[in-house]
């Protein structure tokens, strides 16, 4: 903080007691004025200037007292442009006290001795006259202060003047009140106009003085009407089907549009207004957030020592934060990659300090040496593995290192785990590892059998797999490419009209992994009912719209067929599987596969030996051994070849 110079501590100290002065100047005015008009009304005659002298001995004792009263109460120290309540109490207490004290002065010294003023007898003698005076001199102060502060309010706004948004309401019950009483506060920068709200009864009555001017039917006529750029939904308790349909609708006008959260996520002692958000692809998507039973993940990981593998991932990343929040013991992240690992690393020690038991090791798992000492030093005793190549044309085209890294790094995680008795290893796989049509997938598959090979080899480690499909806002998702396609000036690329999958956001996802965690009793595959498909098409036009433009207008889409290995849309549940029901009804698990032991080590031990030769064609022939389910597409690899052989 600044210190004040002489200077400035001068101008100030005079600017107080220019204050002061100017209150006690306005009470005795107050009192001079309360006995003119109590002479004129109250007692009917002319000045009696007998009253006048007792009037001059008030008043020598009011400059005194009130000035007094006033310092005491600091009421020369608020800056009264920024007055809250509190600030005008202090003028009430002021006052209230200066005057209780003057009565009481007055009682003894009987400043006006007039009779005719007192027209009868009381125990305690006050005339009408002080009441007045009381009254006038609070008045005057207060109506002065109010004046000033809206004064330079006034002024001040005028100067920082911005253009203001055009904004229409939706919803003209509580909340929309609420919002709208914000929203027309002097530092706003949004102008509302009008209000749209299905129930008939309301149609053309005002809330806050804003006029609901029709229902949800009538969005693209008012819009277009009161030129709107702004539209803010503000129905906080509208059912989650409803809702979604009324926001699509909403972003597809164009404008920009504000959402209140639902009500169960409104923070009570923060303005709406404040809470207020940008619609985003969770909205659009309207399927609900899957709750789950906090109490089973936190006996889970509390006190526990717990291992991540990939933790500066996407999904990494967020079990680290997770875990940590539910009371892990120490938390160590394994990852090869270190930029990320070390933003996460620092995420976390800038949020719970610097002294917590975090460890960054910065390791590759198809390093198993290398591990190993990872598994010494820290003893984990529950691993979450999330470490894996997830690029579905990245593996394509490699798919040596995509066996090494998913399945035989994979690999030498859980025979770690189990030669170090870890408690519980639960893996992360995908929806791509139904009856795959590309190698990651494939190799995702691969590893579903290594975790139910483990879990029938009679180890004490408990092993499972998390299946979901794609998640929102992770390293390779959709939704961040299509950010910058637009960003670019588009187009957006979608690989075919009809291609769908399902969505989930990371926190959803890694909620699931540790639910998961907290079931897994050994060899499961969990499975989350992820709700209903959608498809990549719309998906790419919600982003467009949200970014304030328009869908084959202003940015293309551009549809450029199937990309090598990709399917226009992914399983959940193999054919072989059946369903089990948990104790989460959006939970299922797979049924066990009857894997041979000795057979599928025998055909890993040929898959490494496949691997030695770099020979990538070879590779996924031994990959469909492995995973029978794997259809994979050889004539993309034949034109690879013939494309590398061109350029030899």
């Amino acid at each position: 903080m600044k210190k004040l110079t002489k200077e400035s501590y001068l101008i100030r100290s005079v600017r107080e007691v220019g204050v002061l002065i100017m209150d006690v100047v306005v009470v005795v005015g107050a009192f001079i004025l309360s006995l003119i008009l109590g002479e004129i009304y109250i007692i009917r005659s002319n000045i009696d200037y007998a009253i006048w002298e007792g009037a001059l001995k008030a008043i020598a004792a009011i400059i005194p007292l009130y000035g007094i009263s006033f310092w005491a109460f600091r009421t020369m120290k608020v800056v009264w442009r920024y007055a809250r309540g509190r600030d005008y109490a202090r003028i009430v207490g002021a006052i209230t006290v200066a005057f209780a004290i003057f009565i009481a002065i007055d009682q003894k010294f009987d400043f006006i001795n007039n009779d005719v003023l007192m027209p009868f007898d009381q125990p305690f003698k006050v005339y009408p006259v002080y009441f007045m005076f009381y009254f006038v001199s609070m008045s005057t102060i207060l109506l002065g202060r109010l004046i000033y502060e809206m004064t330079f309010s006034s002024i001040k706004n005028r100067r920082e003047l911005k253009p203001r948004k055009n904004t229409l309401i939706i919803g003209g019950g509580q909340s929309g009140d609420t919002i709208i009483e914000e929203l027309q506060r002097p530092e706003s920068i949004y102008n509302p106009l009008c209000i749209l709200d299905d129930d008939r009864d309301k149609l053309g009555r005002l809330v806050n003085g804003i006029e609901i001017v029709g229902n949800i039917d009538k969005l693209e006529e008012t819009v277009k009407k009161y030129d709107i750029n702004t539209i803010v939904f503000a129905i906080p308790s509208m059912p989650l089907d409803k809702r979604t349909k009324v926001l699509n609708r909403l972003n597809e006008t164009g404008c920009h549009v504000k959402v209140i959260p639902f009500i169960a996520d409104l923070v009570n002692d923060i303005d709406m207004a404040q809470q207020m958000r940008d619609i985003n692809i969770d909205d659009l998507l309207g399927r609900e957030t899957i709750r789950f039973d906090n109490q089973s993940v936190s006996e889970l990981v509390k006190g526990k020592v717990v291992m991540v593998t990939g933790g500066g991932g996407s999904i990494g990343s967020e079990l680290c934060r997770q875990i940590w929040a539910y009371g892990a013991k120490r938390l160590i992240i394994v990852d090869v990659y270190e930029n990320t690992t070390y933003d996460i690393q620092q995420e976390l020690l800038r949020k719970y300090g610097r002294d917590i038991d975090l460890f960054a090791e910065i390791v590759s798992i198809t390093d198993k040496g290398e591990l190993e000492k990872v598994f010494i030093q820290h003893k984990p005793e529950i691993i979450f593995h999330a470490a894996a190549h997830k690029h579905v044309p990245l593996m394509e085209t490699e798919p040596v290192e995509a066996v090494k890294n998913n399945i035989f790094g994979t690999l030498n995680v859980v025979e770690l785990a189990a030669k170090y008795k870890v408690e519980r290893f639960i893996m992360i796989s995908t929806d791509k590892a139904v009856n795959p049509t590309n190698v990651m997938g494939a190799t995702k598959r691969c590893c579903e059998k290594i975790i139910e090979m483990m879990a029938q080899s009679k180890t004490k480690t408990n092993f499972a797999a998390v299946r979901f499909g794609n998640v929102l806002g992770s390293h390779g998702s959709v939704i961040p490419l299509f950010e910058a396609q637009i960003k670019a000036g588009g187009p957006v690329t979608v690989t075919h009209p009809d291609i769908i999958r399902y969505f989930m956001t990371i926190p959803e996802a890694v909620s699931l992994v540790l639910q998961a965690g907290a079931f897994a009793k050994g060899g499961e595959i969990f499975v989350l009912n992820m709700g209903e498909p959608v498809k990549i098409k719309t998906l790419a036009e919600n982003v467009i719209r949200m970014t304030g433009h328009v869908p084959n207008g202003d940015i293309k889409i551009e549809y450029t067929g199937l990309r090598p290995g990709e399917k226009l849309y992914e399983e959940l549940l193999m054919a072989e599987e059946g369903l089990k029901e948990t104790a989460n009804d959006r939970i299922k698990i797979g049924k066990l596969s009857d894997i041979n032991v000795v057979e599928f080590k025998n055909e890993l031990n040929k898959m490494w030996d496949v691997c030695l030769t770099n020979d990538k064609l070879e590779v996924i022939e031994q990959l469909k051994v492995l995973v029978p389910t794997f259809h994979h597409d050889r004539e993309f690899f034949d034109k690879l070849q013939a494309k590398a052989e061109r350029k030899d």
